[in-house]
């Protein structure tokens, strides 16, 4: 069937259309302000006969990306062997095991087969991120763990909706083995839920256009999402690439983690290769292979982002399995910072080894953490326990044409951190700081972004507090002449004592009681190109506004501004510019 453009364009948006609603029913229905406020969330339509992408949302998180298609293709092998019950219409799975094309345990999937006249057409699938799944510390960020087991509770795919029926056997053994329980339901009827918008969207666009027009659309999207991909690879010189990047530590032996990549360009293709990079290591800084190959993925949708998001965009793009390493890890290593961390570092690694070839469109590296902080105790006023998570973001890498962006969401997704005044009301919290980090962004000739800066009190109870966070060791790498933003940093005040983790950026089980606080700067992002070619003036502004200081100013930018004072207003500004 040939498809006018104008035709393909319309289903193409509205396959898109249908996933942005799912999010924001989603988000606007589930009760987590990980979710809620933090769209901590994606969902995507996949392919009946192997669970390929078809269409995600725009606002879903971009590691999601590839790790919902693995999933939603397992679940498929596994019904096609008889390990999986076949489903019924109304069914909707629940799975959220690493090691079937996931990423840590509190990344629960949802998939749900969409029925067109006897048939299953596609799978809808989301994934949320639930506040806690069990484990050895509220919120499954064990910065310690040796095995998943202790991480929480590892659920293979089951359906947990029986012809649109709750399961409630199933649902009651979730709940024996997570904390506040009680507050799941309202999670997984809006992840549900989500999925019968989806299906309800899907109805109107079939009626519309009809089955056999917009299979044909889904088919010939997918070959052109591959072509555009080929034809911006074309645009880089046949060669070989490296870099390397580092993680902090794996929580337990506290030596840094090594990610080197080579990605080699011959044709119309790219390989990855990560051989070399360090062994499975014993802490939760292992990465499945789903989430090393998504990170991938979306490392290259940064850097090409016109290419539409389809399996086709990844049919170019070719990762030899990294056996061997911390990066394809198999039960039982535990993997709680692959998503949320490693994954950054390999996007990071890619950026690093993609910029000398492609200056114009490769940034220098971003913060690269999601800062997670999980908080979880009990709150005596309410009566009850909490378990809070707090993701934060921090600066962008400069690039060729402008700064970084101040205080961005992380390079795996667009969650941003949830309102301090949510946080407030939900948990026994006060903060006393959420500003820019001044001073952070990595000096170049478009410096990086600034990084975040928070501090927040217990007011009452007792709780423990866990991190698992990164690039506390080094900060991220500037690009082409520019230097590094400055690393993250962690201070937790007990009785009046600061405590710094032995990790940086790692511990668990921090007890706390009322009026400890917890003060946390993110990285800012890298620079790129020469420092000292940077204009003066923008370099002035940034002391203005209180970005840097006048010493940093000299210190980074070797601005000749002797005997100037450490802090200017307006006037002294325009004084020192009209010098």
């Amino acid at each position: 069937m040939t498809l006018d453009p104008i035709t393909l364009g319309v289903i193409q948006a509205g396959l898109q259309q249908v996933c942005d609603e799912m999010d924001l029913s989603f988000s606007r229905a589930a009760f987590s302000p990980v979710i809620a406020e933090a769209n901590d969330r994606s969902d995507g339509i996949y392919s009946a006969a192997d669970g390929s992408l078809i269409a995600q949302g725009a606002g879903g998180l971009p590691v999601f990306v590839g790790t919902m298609q693995f999933s939603t293709r397992t679940i498929l092998e596994m019904i096609a062997e008889g390990s999986v019950a076949a489903p019924e219409p109304g069914d909707v799975y629940i799975v959220n095991d690493p090691y079937l094309g996931g990423t840590h345990l509190m990344d629960v999937r949802f998939a749900r087969p969409y029925w067109r006249d006897g048939e299953i057409f596609c799978w809808l699938s989301n994934t949320g991120h639930w506040p806690d799944m069990g484990g050895a510390v509220p919120g499954g960020f064990s910065a310690s763990a040796t095995s998943v087991e202790q991480e929480g509770l590892r659920l293979p795919p089951v359906r947990l909706f029986k012809q649109g029926v709750l399961d409630r056997e199933i649902y009651a053994i979730i709940c024996s083995n997570i904390r506040v329980a009680e507050q799941r339901i309202g999670d997984v009827k809006a992840q549900a839920a989500a999925l019968l918008v989806g299906e309800a969207r899907l109805d109107r666009l079939l009626d519309r256009y009809g089955d056999a027009t917009v299979v044909a659309a889904i088919a010939e999207l997918r070959r052109r999402a591959a072509a555009q991909m080929r034809a911006h690879i074309a645009a880089i010189p046949d060669g070989v690439y490296r870099s390397t990047a580092y993680i902090d530590s794996d929580g337990v032996v506290n030596r840094p983690l090594e990610i080197r990549l080579k990605i080699t360009k011959a044709g119309p293709d790219l390989e990855f290769d990560f051989a070399g990079s360090s062994p499975p290591c014993l802490g939760p800084m292992n990465s499945v292979l789903a989430t090393t190959l998504s990170s991938v993925y979306l490392a290259m949708r940064h850097i090409f982002p016109e290419v539409p998001i389809s399996a086709g965009a990844f049919e170019p793009l070719k990762v030899i399995r990294p056996e061997g390493t911390f990066l394809d890890a198999h039960y039982p290593r535990p993997v709680s910072g692959c998503a949320a961390e490693v994954s950054q570092r390999i996007a990071e690694a890619v950026f690093a080894a993609l910029v000398a070839p492609l200056p114009e469109l490769v940034t220098a590296a971003p913060a690269g953490t999601s800062g997670n902080f999980a908080l979880g105790g009990h709150d005596p006023e309410r009566g009850r326990d909490f378990v809070m998570y707090q993701l934060s973001g921090g600066g962008y890498g400069g690039n060729a044409d402008h700064d970084g962006l101040t205080n961005g969401c992380s390079t795996i997704g667009i969650s941003k951190a949830p309102p301090i005044e949510i946080m407030e009301q939900q948990f026994p919290v006060l903060y006393h700081r959420y500003a820019l980090r001044e001073g952070s962004a990595g000096a170049g000739r478009h410096r990086g972004g600034f990084g975040l800066d928070y501090e927040v009190e217990l007011r009452r109870g007792e709780a423990t507090a866990s991190f698992v966070m990164d690039h506390g060791r080094f900060g991220p790498q500037g690009a082409l002449g520019g230097a590094d933003g400055a690393p993250n940093t962690v201070t937790v005040w007990r009785g009046g004592q600061p405590h710094t983790p032995e990790h940086l950026s790692k511990e668990q089980d921090i007890a706390l009681k009322p009026g400890d606080r917890v003060r946390v700067c993110t990285p800012g992002g890298g620079g790129y190109g020469d420092p000292f070619t940077r204009p003066p003036d923008e370099v002035l502004e940034d002391v203005r506004l209180g970005r840097y200081t006048l010493a940093q100013a000299r210190e980074l930018y070797g601005v000749a501004l002797a005997g100037a004072p450490l802090a200017v207003d307006e006037a002294e500004t325009a004084a020192l510019r009209g010098g």
